[in-house]
């Protein structure tokens, strides 16, 4: 992910409300409509990150109509993050370091 100058690092809760509103809204709204309708206020810059955020993890993109899509966790990039944090746990729950 790359830095936006001056941005601001959003809390989980942020990310979480941003998120579960676009899967709420999925294909409705542009970034900016959707910045505007979000339930609390979000700076812009901040808005930027976490849609970088959640575009990188596959989750989101944006059509052609320039409006903001949520992904079905199905799809193909979704599913190699997942398997790749799959992989990642077993190594740590398999490592003679681990006390569980």
């Amino acid at each position: 992910m790359r830095k936006i100058a001056n941005s601001r690092s959003p809390t989980l809760e942020t990310i979480f409300m941003v998120e579960k509103f676009i899967r709420e809204n999925s294909n409705q709204y542009s970034r900016r409509k959707l910045w505007e309708k979000l339930p609390k206020k979000v700076m812009w810059q901040t808005f930027l990150v976490i849609l970088e955020y959640l575009h990188d993890l596959g989750k989101i993109t944006i059509n052609f109509q320039d409006k903001l899509e949520f992904n079905n966790p199905s799809s193909t990039k979704v599913e190699n993050n997942l398997e790749k944090q799959e992989a990642k746990e077993e190594r740590i729950i398999n490592s003679p370091c681990y006390i569980g």
